[in-house]
């Protein structure tokens, strides 16, 4: 009997070690799938209104300066959950119209602070985009932010 590691034994193991780590690495992929789509997205909450809300994030290319859930740069606050921030929950009306004025504001002018553009929202753009930012907020994002203020 020999000593060590023959050569169909070593592709033996090559191919079952690959072959398990294919299917779990199938299986994670499938219930990560699973897990966004029915735990952590509000798939109700969907309108209409967040699809095109989520259109003019991305026509005015927002996440070039600000982040939702982590994602997009980090020049200017996390978005995800700034309508818990201007106390949508509590107030959804107030918390409306405190991130419609705060937007349509801009650019503030202050010395020494970063300045958001200017933006030209229509009624119909701007409550999209809040409806989206409202609809981010319900996602289960594990505790994102650490801190309140984004």
């Amino acid at each position: 009997m020999t000593e060590g590691l023959t050569k169909a034994a070593a592709r033996n193991i090559f191919y079952g070690g690959s072959l398990f780590f294919f299917l779990l690495f199938a299986a994670l992929t499938a219930h990560s799938h699973w897990y966004m789509v029915n735990t952590s997205t509000d798939s109700a909450g969907l309108t209409e209104s967040v699809k095109h809300g989520k259109e003019v994030w991305e026509k005015n290319m927002c996440i070039n300066c600000h982040s939702i859930m982590g994602e997009g740069a980090y020049f200017a606050p996390e978005l995800g959950n700034v309508w818990e921030r201007y106390g949508g929950h509590e107030n959804p009306e107030a918390a409306r119209a405190g991130l419609a004025g705060w937007i349509r504001a801009q650019p503030l002018g202050v010395q020494g602070r970063r300045q958001m553009p200017a933006y030209d929202f229509s009624e119909e753009e701007m409550q999209s985009l809040i409806d989206f930012l409202e609809w981010t907020d319900g996602i289960d994002d594990q505790d994102w932010p650490p801190h309140p203020a984004g």
